[in-house]
């Protein structure tokens, strides 16, 4: 059984939504899913999972969550190698490029990409579908 890290932040609740909704599609695709807080994720932990799905909400100016979720990711992103990665996330304004960006710079860092899911504020019905088969891709 695959075992994947469903790593996330989250200010307003829903990229949490998000994460428990990714994590929902791991289970119900066989696998097992972990969810953990930025801030109790390390890579010191990358070889302990098969797979990673990794949340993060829009900030500031189309930017990555900075105080927990970017040190975390810039300290993970390098080891996680072929291993496949999905990137998902909020966003309330502009129009979703923070994760343009995130996606480019994880593919530059080596980072197997595999899908990316955006929803602008909550997760909706179409949102949840596209979480639960871009974890399903992971296994």
């Amino acid at each position: 059984m695959s075992k994947i890290a469903v790593v996330f932040w989250s200010g307003s609740g829903n990229t949490e939504k998000m994460a428990d909704i990714f994590a929902e599609g791991v289970k119900e695709a066989g696998g097992e899913a972990e969810i953990l807080q930025a801030r109790d994720f390390d890579s010191s932990m990358v070889g302990d999972y098969d797979a990673f799905g990794f949340g993060c909400p829009a900030m500031g100016d189309e930017e990555l969550e900075e105080t927990e979720f970017e040190p975390m990711f810039s300290d993970v992103e390098h080891e996680l190698g072929d291993k496949k990665t999905v990137l998902f996330g909020s966003y309330s304004w502009n129009d979703g490029e923070w994760m343009d960006n995130w996606a480019f710079r994880a593919s530059n860092a080596g980072v197997n990409v595999v899908e990316t899911v955006i929803a602008y504020e909550a997760p909706g019905v179409d949102e949840t579908a596209e979480l639960k088969e871009a974890a399903a891709k992971l296994l």
